[in-house]
């Protein structure tokens, strides 16, 4: 170990705080996407998460025109600042997913939206100016499951099994506070089962603590209730829901995992959830884009060497030579037989 004169202090210790700074400064990026079936919350949710109001301006249809209506994406982008930090987050809400009597291949929109924000970042990424970049990439995706059902689905399945190798997947179940304790152990238990039957990969939040961690596990998938509403329990101002027989508070971890939920999605796992998405998901999309590529490269310059007749060049060089040897063997062979007949003359 070096020393620098009588303390032996250089002042790389203060790397952690300069990048604090300049993060600070530059701000961060975070988009959020919501997936589930209408009436389950998602909106609610999100403002709750968040504190804020994504969908003041919003109108919403009437229930037969939502079971019409096919699957549409809508971007919400709000700037947030705490503490001087500030986040831009932008929420993917999906309008239409799961109400139409046919599902099928609902998800395709979904994966057309993730693959465009990943093909806009790699063109950004391969350009001239990339200190500028807007990530718009999709962080996570919270895909909400129907309290009322005893499990999973066949289009929750099939849409995460669809999705998660392109972004972060965290299950939630809706509206958790029309279940009993028991009730809500019970599907959190099959849909953790089912999700490991049918080999889907979920984001579980992996970090160094591993107390952490196992709680968690634990939570996922996470019953959730969402509320901005304000009322008074015991004196106090808090978040919930009034029902005849008492009060659901949305920050009770005893009532539902929504401070788990915002623990992990907000202040413990963003940046890892940003980290997966950049050195997995955005890895694996790049790869096979890159791959796309060279092969698409290989096949033109393949073509480029190919001439009109479906020959190569150097195939067709070739067959002019043996076309040039063909006439001078002829030449050749006219030259003796004329020279023959005048030896007979």
């Amino acid at each position: 170990m070096s020393e620098s004169g009588e303390s032996g202090f250089v002042g790389f210790a203060n790397l952690p705080n300069q990048v604090h700074r300049k993060s600070v400064k530059r701000g961060f990026e975070f988009t959020l996407m919501v997936v589930g079936e209408s009436g389950l919350g998602k909106s609610t949710l999100v403002n709750s998460l968040f504190l804020t109001d994504l969908y003041a301006e919003r109108e919403y249809p009437p229930a037969a025109d939502r079971i019409k209506q096919t699957v549409q994406l809508e971007t919400s982008t709000v700037e947030i600042e705490e503490r001087g930090v500030r986040l831009r987050l932008t929420v993917v809400d999906t309008p239409g997913f799961g109400d139409a009597v046919n599902n099928k291949e609902s998800w395709k929109p979904l994966i057309k939206y993730i693959n465009m924000q990943y093909e806009n970042y790699l063109r950004d990424e391969s350009g001239l100016n990339r200190r500028n970049i807007i990530d718009n990439r999709v962080h996570c995706c919270l895909y909400f499951i129907s309290p009322t059902g005893h499990g999973l689905k066949p289009l929750d399945i099939e849409f995460m099994k669809q999705l998660h190798d392109k972004v972060n997947v965290i299950p939630v179940i809706a509206k958790a506070d029309t279940l009993t304790p028991s009730e809500v152990k019970t599907l959190k238990k099959r849909v953790m089962n089912e999700i490991k039957e049918h080999k889907v990969r979920i984001y579980m939040g992996e970090t160094e603590d591993e107390e952490e961690t196992a709680g968690l596990k634990e939570s996922i998938p996470f019953a959730v209730v969402g509320s901005n509403t304000l009322l008074e329990v015991g004196g106090k101002k808090v978040r919930g829901r009034l029902y005849p027989w008492g009060v659901v508070e949305v920050e009770n971890s005893d009532h539902c995992d929504f401070t788990k939920l915002r623990n992990m999605l907000i202040r413990t796992h963003m940046q890892d959830l940003k980290d997966v998405t950049q050195d997995v998901h955005y890895e694996n999309f790049r790869l096979h884009r890159l791959r796309k590529q060279d092969i698409a490269s290989g096949t033109r310059e393949q073509e480029a060497t190919l001439s009109p007749d479906g020959m190569s060049e150097s195939d067709r060089k070739l067959a002019e030579k043996e076309a040039e040897l063909e006439k001078m063997r002829q030449m050749m062979a006219m030259m003796q037989q004329q020279l023959q007949q005048q030896q007979q003359v």
